[in-house]
């Protein structure tokens, strides 16, 4: 089974540059299924319904998020009732909304799909990555294909967690910084892993966001308001070729440059 991740899909270029792009990219890499990071796919910050929607008929299978999933005020309400093919990372506290983490049927048998958060340098309180990932891991023996998005800050952080579920998981990428590593491998185990795929958005840019803003609130230390910059888009995604064992064979970046 082979599986594209798309790293975090910043606002309307981002999503714009997907649906140009994803269904080309789908049959020349001869994908199976495709995962994308969504925690900013609304124009400013967060998740919005109508755009998960849009996303998935533009070709995306399924969505993980991050620590800025309850940006849009109104969606942590609505996330246990719009039965969307997306999770929330599965760390944070007991009783918060929606799940994180789902087994999907596909061609090759269940697959599941994890999120997590790091505990460090993140403003979110939220229990062990590598005590919930064996947790959720243990109680589905059933899934040989377990694919993980873990979405930190610290890349000592996404290593440790990436060797440590060596063996377990098909495959552990980071996510979050918005800027790609090319530490892409295969460990002893069979798992791929990645310490950040990247992000996708405006590539003229501060992480997505317009130069001038970012250079004014580290001259200034006073807060800005972000908005998102233009022009071409930069696509961050790996490609993940996992055995009928659930080994990962290999992990390879798949960088794109998108004009719209």
């Amino acid at each position: 089974m082979k599986i594209l991740f798309i790293a975090d899909i910043v606002g309307k270029g981002g999503r714009d540059a997907v649906k140009k792009l994803l269904p080309e990219l789908e049959r020349e890499l001869e994908v199976d299924f495709t995962i994308a990071n969504g925690e900013h796919l609304s124009d400013r910050v967060g998740v919005d319904e109508k755009i998960v929607r849009e996303m998935i008929a533009g070709g995306v299978d399924f969505f993980t998020t991050g620590n800025h999933i309850w940006r849009q005020k109104d969606f942590a309400s609505k996330i246990d009732t719009l039965n969307l093919p997306l999770i929330r990372p599965a760390n944070y506290v007991e009783g918060t909304p929606g799940e994180g983490y789902k087994v999907v049927e596909t061609n090759f048998g269940k697959l599941l799909v994890i999120n997590l958060l790091g505990q460090h340098e993140i403003k979110a309180v939220v229990g062990s990555p590598f005590t919930k990932a064996d947790e959720i891991i243990a109680a589905h023996p059933e899934c040989k294909y377990i694919f993980i998005d873990f979405h930190a800050e610290m890349s000592s952080e996404k290593v440790a967690l990436g060797r440590y579920l060596d063996g377990k998981a098909s495959a552990v990428v980071g996510t979050h910084t918005h800027v790609p590593t090319a530490d892409q491998r295969v460990l002893r185990g069979g798992t791929a892993t990645i310490s950040d795929v990247g992000f996708t958005g405006p590539m003229e840019s501060v992480l997505g966001v317009r130069d001038d803003i970012i250079f004014n609130t580290f001259i200034t230390s006073m807060p800005q308001k972000f908005e998102l910059a233009d022009g071409p888009v930069q696509v961050n995604a790996v490609l993940v070729d996992l055995g009928h064992d659930g080994r990962a064979k290999s992990i390879v970046r798949v960088d794109r440059v998108v004009e719209l």
